[in-house]
């Protein structure tokens, strides 16, 4: 799952983890670094950002099958990138191209008129606009060559659409059906 704060990514990674027998969320990079200590600045800083960008990586190197990962190392570097970063300086393609490549698909929740009409309102607006275009730029420009294998799903449908429109993703990837019901809660 992929997208700027504020899109429903939590949601979405919590119903598709009831409607995908034996998956599992995988915590969040923010709140697993601060549980562990780190002190976030707010904003965050480049800084925090970098942390946050190499706990991404290093979750999807270890990660067990039938996770759902609520945040990429996509996110980060888009952070990075309107902080002022260049991504290409920031990530190892290598490293970053096995991570992103255990990726069964790769969900980007953009900003939506439904997203902005019916969630709550987001902290730091700027920030959040200017990296919901920065991911998307950098997903679909892909300037690493490092996740271009990876099948990508852009939601801009209905909020209570998204976990059918997933599914019916992974379907058309080759995977079985859940048995549970498609449409969200």
């Amino acid at each position: 799952m992929s997208g700027t704060h504020g899109t429903g990514k939590t949601t979405l990674v919590d119903a598709l983890c009831a409607r995908l027998p034996g998956h599992l969320p995988a915590g969040e990079p923010y709140f697993l670094l601060e549980e562990e200590g780190h002190e976030f600045e707010f904003p965050p800083s480049l800084d925090d950002f970098r942390a946050l960008f190499r706990r991404s990586v290093r979750m999807l190197g270890s990660a067990a099958p039938k996770v759902v990962f609520d945040r990429t190392p996509l996110d980060y570097l888009a952070y990075l990138a309107v902080r002022g970063a260049e991504p290409e300086r920031e990530a190892d393609p290598a490293t970053l191209r096995s991570g992103l490549g255990s990726l069964d698909l790769l969900i980007l929740t953009p900003i939506t008129a439904e997203t902005e009409r019916l969630l709550p309102r987001a902290e730091m607006p700027r920030l959040r606009a200017e990296m919901n275009d920065a991911l998307l730029e950098l997903v679909y420009r892909d300037p690493l060559q490092a996740w271009g294998d990876v099948p990508v799903i852009e939601l801009s449908g209905p909020l209570n659409g998204r976990p059918g429109a997933v599914l019916a993703a992974l379907a058309a990837q080759g995977f079985a059906p859940p048995s549970a019901p498609l449409t969200a809660k």
